[in-house]
């Protein structure tokens, strides 16, 4: 069999491989999220299984140089790979439920065992280029080019199987469809390689592999993610997993995991009680503030536009610029949570690229892009708060919503020292009934009796709208004393994973209950 083949296979099976690391995050994070420890976790076993493909290829292939052999392996690896979606199916059920009621033990033998699912492909597919290099080989004198060459061309087919999942398929036709794809393809090859190499009875003894995967897939493959109980609609998007929840009369968005609710909406009522409505209060905290002062306001996370909405009945329809790097959750917005406002420009951009580049100036700067408890980083240092001052009017008022654990604020702490690196005065309140507090950061000097002093006048001029007095009197109960802290994150140094992965286990190891928005 001529060298172009086993290139074109060592191709085929590094994008594969590269493909199923890929996928393996979305067909998980759907269930476990996509926080830092599942990725590494993800990651970390992944290198280990290739590590074992190939040192038990290398091994193999010397003691049976052989084409057939190598694309039996080949088959195998590509059968075992879109089999595994389809194995995970009946197990992400009881893993959504440990999620969701946090047992702890539950969870981790779900997430360890579909881990291990994994193992049988990639270290098949790991198998590849040791073989083909061992076959390839046919002068010593080539080792290394042959080497070289077939080490280059997998890498490019892994650089391909890094970008055609994540961008094109997954957004396209979901996880267990491209699992299918990439199987399928590398089964051909293998088909054709066995066809080549040996018979085609060797070809017909292995036939059973695509039409058992195409029709377990026609029979399980659109099963739900999830069966969360309200659920009326569920997707993948090129950034997240999306669901949809109907619960007495709420629309309630949750992404991956679903450890948090990230819109809520309801047709004749506004105050859910969560992080949306402290929002509104923030530009009170300037003295002799009146509602219709509040000009602009920027919402970096826009999601399916709880804030916006409440702002845009609380303020009228005022400019306001929502970023969302989603365009996903912008159009489930519009469909599912009324987020129509004509005042509203969604922008599906990330906001702090996007803020940066705006040329507008803002009454209030909303930042709620954080998936409790895990922030993006690049959200969390003095070089963003230094963006979010500059866009802020002289009396602009910095808003966030930050997870917490009940007794660590470690997270709040660190942040309170940042943002006190860029912002005179500092304000913190913790949301009732939740594991969320809300931070508000003035461009000019403020006090606290400056807000108490507006909660007064707007209570008796009378035509305040009740939802932001009712804001207004829990963040007056719910103020919390600013922390002191000297921690300040830069885009140099900005160990937030540290925190909120210490938060995260600590709190899981303790046996606590869901972190809620």
């Amino acid at each position: 069999m001529p060298n172009r083949y086993l290139y074109f296979t060592v191709f085929c099976s590094g994008m594969t491989t590269l493909a199923v690391e890929l996928s393996a995050p979305r067909l998980l994070g759907a269930i476990f999220g996509t926080s830092n420890l599942v990725w590494a976790s993800i990651i970390g076993l992944i290198l280990i299984y290739l590590t074992a493909g190939y040192f038990i290829g290398g091994q193999w292939a010397d003691r049976s140089p052989s084409h057939a052999t190598l694309y039996t392996i080949l088959a195998w690896g590509a059968f075992t790979a879109g089999l595994a979606p389809l194995i995970a199916k009946p197990a992400l059920p009881i893993a959504a439920a440990a999620f969701d009621d946090l047992a702890v033990g539950v969870l981790a033998g779900s997430f360890l065992g579909m881990l291990l699912l994994f193992s049988v492909p990639i270290t098949l597919l790991g198998m590849v280029s040791p073989f083909a290099i061992r076959l390839a080989i046919h002068r010593p004198r080539e080792a290394g080019t042959i080497s070289g060459r077939i080490y280059a061309i997998s890498t490019l087919g892994s650089f391909i199987g890094t970008f055609l999942p994540v961008l094109i398929l997954i957004p396209l036709i979901g996880t267990t469809l491209t699992f299918l794809v990439f199987s399928l393809l590398l089964i051909g090859v293998s088909f054709g390689g066995l066809w080549g190499a040996a018979s085609l009875r060797r070809v017909l003894a292995l036939a059973w592999m695509p039409l058992l995967l195409i029709a377990a897939t026609l029979l399980w493959g659109d099963t739900p993610f999830k069966r969360t109980p309200g659920q009326i609609y569920e997707t993948e998007s090129a950034y997240n997993y999306i669901e949809v929840l109907e619960r007495d009369g709420f629309t309630l968005l949750r992404i991956n995991e679903g450890q948090g609710v990230h819109s809520v909406y309801h047709p004749t009522q506004l105050n859910y009680f969560g992080p949306w409505e402290q929002f509104l209060v923030a530009p009170f905290l300037n003295p002799d503030f009146a509602p219709s002062d509040v000009q602009r306001i920027g919402i970096v996370g826009l999601a399916a536009g709880t804030y916006a909405r409440q702002a845009t009945a609380v303020f009228g329809e005022i400019p306001i610029d929502g970023w969302e790097l989603d365009p996903k959750i912008i159009e489930i917005g519009r469909d599912y949570f009324d987020m129509t406002m004509p005042n509203l420009n969604a922008i599906a951009q990330d906001g702090r690229w996007g803020l940066a580049r705006s040329d507008e100036s803002y009454t209030v700067i909303g930042v709620d892009a954080y998936r409790p408890p895990y922030i993006p980083w690049h959200l969390t240092t003095r070089e963003f708060f230094s963006i979010v001052y500059d866009h802020l009017a002289p009396d602009g008022v910095m808003v966030i919503n930050v997870g917490r654990a009940p007794t660590d604020r470690r997270l709040i702490d660190a942040l309170v020292g940042t943002i006190g690196s860029v912002f005179p005065s500092i304000h913190v309140m913790d949301v009732p009934n939740s594991f969320n507090s809300i931070i508000f950061a003035t461009r000019q000097p403020t006090d606290f009796s400056d807000f108490l002093l507006n909660y007064d006048a707007l209570q008796k001029a009378g035509d305040t709208h009740a939802l932001l007095l009712e804001a207004m009197a829990t963040t007056i109960v719910s103020i919390q004393p600013t922390p002191v802290s000297d921690t300040v994150f830069t885009d140099d140094h900005a160990p937030i994973e540290w925190l909120t992965n210490g938060l995260v286990l600590g709190y899981l190891l303790a046996g606590g209950e869901g972190i809620q928005p």
